[in-house]
């Protein structure tokens, strides 16, 4: 995955996938992952190994829709995600 831009990120310009399951999603790398609806996390992982309680305070409550949760590192991106319940939009 080439590094992206902050404006190739705010306007999807590589395009989105949208997960509205519980199923894990192993096999994609995301710049951003974009909180569409009230959502827990089961899994969140960047390419650094970074967790979901790095990005979270409280990993057990869910994120407020709106949010958008960038990689510390953008040359790391999310590579596991999977959700307890809600749905984002993963931004590639």
């Amino acid at each position: 995955m080439s590094v992206r831009a902050w404006n190739e990120i705010l306007t999807a310009a590589a395009g989105t996938i949208v997960i509205n399951d519980t199923t894990a999603i192993t096999n994609r790398e995301f710049a951003a992952i974009y909180v569409v609806e009230d959502t827990v996390f089961n899994v969140l992982t960047d390419a650094a190994g970074n967790d979901k309680a790095d990005y979270i305070t409280t990993p057990a409550t869910a994120v407020k829709a709106g949010v958008m949760i960038t990689p510390f590192d953008k040359q790391k991106p999310f590579v596991n995600v999977d959700l307890t319940s809600g749905s984002v939009v993963g931004i590639l």
